[in-house]
This record gives structure tokens, sequence and C-alpha cells, in this order.
């Protein structure tokens, strides 16, 4: 394989990404397997944003944020919902710094529902890259 960094980047976010992919097929997950899929979701959105950046610098762009890779990502059509890309950095961030059951639930939820799909989508393009 050619030594580009996105591709790289790519190997590390598909280790992470196929550990939530696990951690997801959990039916009914105890507090503390919630817990650790926020932190294999955290780790898995840190590497999909860099993948991005990575990706659209090789492609000439210059980004150097979490929120501009996601708005130019979207801009240029790599990914789609970016409205949801940017609630997921959102809660991500919250997620980081603060510890709240109420709120980790409520996050467990959209990482199910919304933002493992907009995670498998991105794996899926690169996959084929």
């Amino acid at each position: 394989m050619e030594d580009i960094r996105y591709k790289q980047r790519f190997e590390n976010f598909e280790k992470s990404f196929l550990k939530l992919q696990d951690a997801l097929d959990i039916v009914e997950p105890s507090d503390i397997e919630k817990a650790g899929i926020i932190q294999y979701f955290e780790i898995s959105f840190e590497l999909s944003w860099k993948l991005m950046k990575d990706y659209l610098l090789y492609l000439g762009y210059d980004v150097n944020s979490p929120r501009e890779s996601i708005k130019r990502a979207f801009s240029i059509g790599l990914i789609e919902n970016g409205e949801e890309w940017l609630n997921a950095l959102i809660d991500r961030n919250l997620t980081v710094h603060t510890y709240d059951q109420e709120q980790a639930d409520e996050i467990y939820k959209k990482i199910a529902n919304v933002y493992y799909k907009l995670l498998q989508n991105l794996y899926n393009k690169f996959k084929d890259l």
C-alpha cells in the first residue's frame, strides 16, 4: 500500500469502528457496557474526523478542526447528514468532559440509532477507496 496518511488513518479508524460495531451487538448492555460503547464511539469519532481531514488534505483542501473537516467533507459529498455529524461532535465533546448517567444513556441511544450509521457510511466509503 502506498504511504498515504489517510489510508493509514483508515486502518486505525477501521479497528475502532469494528470494536464499536461488536459492542453495539450487545442486546441489553449494562451501564458499564454502555460506558464502553460510548468510549468506542469517542475513539471512532475522533479518528473519523481525522480521517476526513487527512483525506481532504490529500485532495488539496486546508482544514484544521473537526468542525471544518465535517463541513468541508459534507460540502464535497464525502459525507451526508452534515448536521448529524455536527451533533455527534457536540455529544462527543460532552462525553469527554463530563459524566452524567442520564446524559450517558441519552448519548448511548444516539450512538446506537444515529451516530453509528454515520460512522458506518464513512467506513463503507473508505473501504471502497
